[in-house]
């Protein structure tokens, strides 16, 4: 083979010479995807499963930082979305990716950024289905819609929640919103492997792929932690048309977390109205809670009982904080507008 030049190296890829090295690769484990040489995609669904189907985007400056690495940036854009399948109870399949790129974006940063959603692919068992490629004078926006199955009729809700189930979160709250105010340099944590925990937390979270499926049959509603723990609290209690009791002193923090609060008690509300958490929170009735702890020992994943839903008006949670007295949080949780 012809060695190239110096000129033919540097010419850029340009669109389908990208598609070709960096996204044609990631196709071939998913024969739908018919080698990424076709306008769409083309595949059916297993007998006696449905097909759920989530979308999320992720902006330069909104959802990552622009110096952060494009491999943690892959990752989170797939996580996120995997996130969203485990609350439906949904085993990954398939998905499609949509990238809006500046032109002058190096190219390294779109290796490392394909090599990102590679190892995830390989980790949680799914691969790319199609998408698009197009430039914008814009930040770096990215999106991807994510394609799972369950079987027919058990998919989870978010409003099945009644009054008298106890609530319950999967993990730790609180790292990913910490994590950020490192980022920013406005939380100072001096011993580094608590500071690489939050840091890592936020970049890379932890979608509980291993826990929703189990949950099919036990939990009542769910949905993922994304806007924060309170805030989707009152979004699972609202549709279950319940109002809802959080009890802070039980919310699980890791122990870098926990280090932040008993410094700092006013960081707790950051904890549980920051979000980006992505763990799992649902509502289970009483009666299932040995069921909640068998999921949590096959998972391996903890899951801690947090709250209840009682009759009230629907999507009010109440806050309590150790002593059982009402806790005030200057903010519920994020909202894009």
């Amino acid at each position: 083979m012809a060695r190239r030049t110096d000129a033919a190296a540097a010419r850029p890829l340009g669109e389908f010479g990208r598609i070709a090295r960096y996204f044609k690769p990631l196709a071939a484990g998913f024969a739908g995807a018919r080698g990424l040489a076709d306008d769409a995609a083309v595949f059916g669904v297993p007998d006696g499963r449905e097909l759920v189907v989530t979308v999320d985007a992720m902006v330069a400056g909104v959802h990552f930082l622009p110096g952060d690495a494009a491999e943690d940036v892959a990752a989170k854009l797939l996580r996120v979305n995997l996130s969203d399948l485990a609350a439906m109870g949904a085993e990954p399949y398939a998905y499609t990716l949509v990238t809006a790129l500046p032109k002058d974006l190096p190219e390294e940063w779109l290796a490392g950024f394909a090599r990102g959603l590679g190892e995830d692919q390989r980790r949680y068992g799914i691969a790319l289905a199609g998408g698009d490629s197009v430039s914008t004078a814009g930040p770096v926006t990215l999106s991807v819609t994510a394609m799972g199955l369950v079987p027919a009729g058990q998919a989870l809700p978010r409003g099945g929640g009644r009054p008298g189930d106890a609530v319950f979160v999967t993990g730790s709250i609180g790292d990913a919103a910490l994590g950020l105010q490192v980022a920013f340099g406005t939380l100072d944590v001096a011993d580094a492997e608590a500071r690489a925990h939050l840091l890592g937390r936020l970049r890379r979270p932890e979608p509980r792929t291993g826990v929703g499926p189990r949950l099919r049959g036990v939990a009542a509603a769910c949905l993922d932690v994304s806007d924060g723990l309170v805030a989707d609290l009152a979004h699972l209690a609202e549709e279950s048309g319940c109002a809802a009791v959080l009890e802070a002193g039980r919310v699980p923090l890791s122990a870098a977390a926990r280090a932040v609060v008993d410094d700092d008690p006013a960081r707790l509300a950051t904890a549980l109205t920051g979000g980006d958490d992505y763990e799992l929170l649902f509502s289970a009735p009483v009666e299932h809670r040995d069921a909640v702890a068998a999921v949590a020992a096959e998972a391996g994943v903890a899951i801690t009982e947090i709250g209840r839903l009682e009759a009230g008006e629907a999507g009010r949670v109440t806050v309590l904080d150790g002593a059982g007295a009402p806790l005030d949080l200057p903010a519920r949780g994020w909202t894009h507008f």
